[in-house]
């Protein structure tokens, strides 16, 4: 091999190295190019503004867990209506304040409306009280309602308060209210039915001991509606609201951190792109809510007591069915409205309930009426039949009315309540939430 031979190799080599090291160098700078406008500096379009972030679902037996460290509060669940000292009660102040605090379930006496509305039930005509097995001697006449067709109670008119009302975009506050819901949004990439939504996070759901509603936007008929196993419709948008209190206390930190993993599965299970608000602040209102409902949450009780005879059950179920009241469940009657809300119930005072097979033989020392004010509408109203009511119990059944330190009721004993009643009722319409409408018999459940 010549020297021409060797040198024509020897540039071919060079040649070759040259273009490789050309190569990987372009190959360099393009990379470096590339990774500049690739660069991510936005955050997460869909987790944008939260505070809570995704982390590994816990094992059964524990709650899930979404918040650093740094914004979590402590897990503890207050005692039904008692506020740590450092929670800002966020409900107006009205005036004047009621003579005294008044807890809630705390029982109170009553008020006596000046005259009875029309719509009130009037002692017409006369009904015999049920056939009793205790003597052998005929029962006496009873005056009481007409057993065919009771006065209707009419105090209830709107049958849903907040039918009309609607949030920014159209949700109705029936079905979910950011007022007293904590309330996850969320945009499915397909639709599903009401009843598979439903059973996605069922087991996580159920660890949860407040209320969960659901409701979805119905394409087909273009409307808001609560979600139904039964019901084959299906929903692209959500709106899922927790509740913020009910009478058990407000909303734990366990329940909130547990329904926000059971939403972020739903989410990462079907492609959904979710909305949670901030857990902090949504645990800070849920105590002021229970604040609120504390203060004006009173239930009125009218005890009627023997003067020394018993009051037969078979009188008891007679002049109870003709006012056209019900025997329920628990074993006491209720006064019911046109959409079956109970007004005012009727128990025995002693243990044992009310049932239609012991109403024959049973008798008792005392009765009690009771009146839920958050629960109704037209308190005054409620009041006044359920007054009439037992005081027309008491002339029959030979009884007196008195308050629960057995002291005979008189009117000045029942005015100062009429004003409470006013007060509580304009405090829960103050703030959005009137009393017997669908929020209020959700907060007050």
């Amino acid at each position: 091999m010549n020297e021409l031979q060797l040198g024509l190799i020897g540039l071919g080599a060079a040649a070759v190295v040259g273009v490789v090291g050309y190569n990987k160098w372009q190959e360099h700078r393009h990379r470096k190019v590339a990774e500049q406008l690739l660069k991510r500096d936005h955050g997460d379009v869909l987790l944008a503004g939260q505070e809570t972030r995704v982390h590994e679902l816990a094992p059964e037996s524990e709650p899930v867990a979404f918040a650093p460290p740094s914004e979590v509060f402590a897990a503890q669940e207050p005692a039904r209506y008692e506020t740590p000292p450092s929670a800002q009660p966020m409900e107006p102040a009205l005036s004047p304040e009621p003579e005294a605090p008044l807890p809630g379930h705390l029982r109170q006496e009553p008020t006596l409306r000046s005259e009875p509305s029309l719509d009130e039930p009037v002692l017409t005509e006369t009904v015999e009280a049920v056939e009793s097995t205790e003597t052998p001697a005929p029962e006496p006449v009873v005056p009481a309602l007409p057993v065919e067709s009771p006065a209707p109670a009419r105090v209830a008119e709107p049958s849903s308060a907040l039918a009309g009302v609607t949030d920014e975009e159209g949700v109705p506050a029936i079905l979910v209210s950011a007022a007293i819901d904590y309330v996850a949004r969320l945009e499915l990439m397909s639709p599903l039915s009401g009843a598979k939504l439903l059973g996605a996070q069922s087991e996580l759901l159920a660890r949860i001991a407040k209320p969960v509603t659901w409701a979805g936007f119905n394409e087909r008929i273009g409307k808001w509606e609560q979600l139904e196993p039964a019901n084959d419709a299906e929903y692209r948008r959500l709106r899922v609201g927790l509740l913020l209190a009910d009478r058990r206390g407000p909303l734990g930190e366990a329940d909130l951190l547990t329904f926000q993993g059971a939403m972020q599965g739903l989410a990462e299970d079907e492609l959904a792109a979710i909305e949670l608000p901030p857990g902090e602040p949504a645990l800070s209102a849920a105590i002021a809510l229970d604040q609120f409902c504390a203060n004006v949450d009173i239930q009125i009780g009218l005890n009627l007591i023997s003067k020394g005879t018993v009051f037969p059950g078979t009188k008891i179920r007679a002049l109870a069915e003709a006012a056209g009241m019900v025997l329920d469940a628990s074993g006491r009657f209720a006064r019911c409205d046109d959409d079956g809300r109970v007004l005012y119930t009727l128990a025995n005072q002693e243990s044992a309930g009310f049932s239609l097979e012991s109403m024959r033989t049973m008798s008792t020392h005392g009765l009690a009426f009771t009146l839920d004010v958050a629960c109704v509408t037209h308190g005054d109203r409620v009041f006044a039949q359920m007054l009439d009511l037992a005081r027309r119990m008491a002339d029959v059944l030979n009884g007196v009315l008195v308050d629960d330190n057995r002291r005979p009721l008189t009117e000045a004993m029942l005015e100062p309540f009429r004003r409470q009643i006013a007060q509580y009722q304009s405090q829960l319409a103050a703030r959005g939430i009137p009393a017997g409408g669908p929020l209020a018999l959700r907060l007050f459940s």
